[in-house]
């Protein structure tokens, strides 16, 4: 359980005072949902992603943006890079907080490779974290814990996912 403090109006007291009360994490089943338009055959088609859930955009793509250059398209790609570097960020903030060392800042890249053919053929996960209280090795483990443990991780449990850990 994770308490928070907050100010409050005491009984008979015209300035708040400081309570604390549990917060209760809300945890219910979510669906995200995108969609493509695509127009056209593979190597000369186009087509736009339309991220439904937050609303944030549309977004171009084609082949040569995912095989070659990205030329301000993007790409499934580095749409999964997205997904996984955020749900990484996210358990081992969950994890290292846990922990009793949260974090201040942790800044995550992830890597993911196509190869035309064969597919997806890895993913490398590199974080580097500011972690006051935390030595190397505690952040590493942290780190493989979240990689273990990540929804996204999971998912693409049978891809090779590798990573580096450092702190700053």
């Amino acid at each position: 359980m994770e308490y928070v403090t907050q100010l409050a109006p005491g009984p008979g007291v015209p300035t708040p005072r400081r309570t604390t009360i549990e917060r209760k994490a809300c945890i219910v089943a979510t669906t995200r949902t995108a969609h493509t338009v695509w127009n056209g055959n593979l190597l000369e088609g186009q087509g736009k992603v339309a991220l439904d859930s937050s609303g944030v955009g549309q977004f171009p793509v084609s082949w040569p943006s995912r095989a070659e250059e990205a030329n301000g398209k993007t790409s499934p790609e580095e749409l999964i890079a997205a997904a996984h570097s955020s749900c990484f960020s996210m358990a081992l903030s969950a994890g290292l907080t846990k922990a009793g060392t949260p974090p201040t800042k942790l800044v995550t890249q992830a890597e993911v490779t196509l190869q035309p053919g064969t597919g997806i053929t890895g993913i490398h996960l590199s974080v580097e974290g500011d972690v006051p209280g935390l030595d190397e090795d505690g952040f590493l483990e942290a780190a493989e814990g979240a990689k273990a443990n990540c929804p996204v991780s999971q998912a693409l449990s049978g891809t090779d996912i590798t990573l580096s850990a450092k702190l700053s």
